[in-house]
C-alpha cells in the first residue's frame, strides 16, 4: 500500500473515519494510487455535503454513493464485483482478500 496522505483535518470527522476505515479494510489490497485519489475525493465530498447549512440533495448523495460503490466500500458492493473477503477468527488484523476469478478477469483488462 502507497504512503498515504493523512486526512484533510478540515474534513467532516466522518468524512475523516471513513477514510481511515479504508487503510484497515480487506479491499484495500487491491487499490492502486488513483483509487486512493478518488478516496480523498469522495471524503472532500463527504465533508462539504456533511458541513453545509443545508441537507445534500438526491442528486448529490446519489453521485457520492457511486464514487463510493466504486471503492468496494459496502458489503454489497464487493459482491457485485465477486470479491469475498475473509475474516480472521482472532486478532484486528487486515483480514486476507480471496478474490474470484471474474474480478481478476476484470482487473486484468
Amino acid at each position: 500500500m502507497p504512503d498515504l496522505p493523512a486526512p484533510d483535518p478540515r474534513w467532516h470527522p466522518i468524512a475523516t473515519d471513513w477514510y481511515l476505515s479504508l487503510q484497515e479494510s480487506g479491499q484495500a489490497a487491491f487499490y492502486q494510487p488513483s483509487d486512493w485519489a478518488m478516496a480523498r475525493y469522495a471524503a472532500e465530498l463527504m465533508s462539504r455535503g456533511l458541513a453545509a447549512d443545508k441537507p445534500p440533495n438526491g442528486q448529490y448523495v446519489a453521485a457520492l454513493n457511486s464514487v463510493m460503490a466504486s471503492l468496494l466500500t459496502t458489503e454489497g458492493d464487493r459482491r457485485r464485483a465477486r470479491i469475498e473477503l475473509e475474516r480472521k477468527k482472532t486478532g484486528p488484523t487486515l483480514a486476507p482478500v480471496k478474490p474470484l476469478d471474474a474480478y481478476r478477469d476484470l482487473a486484468s483488462g
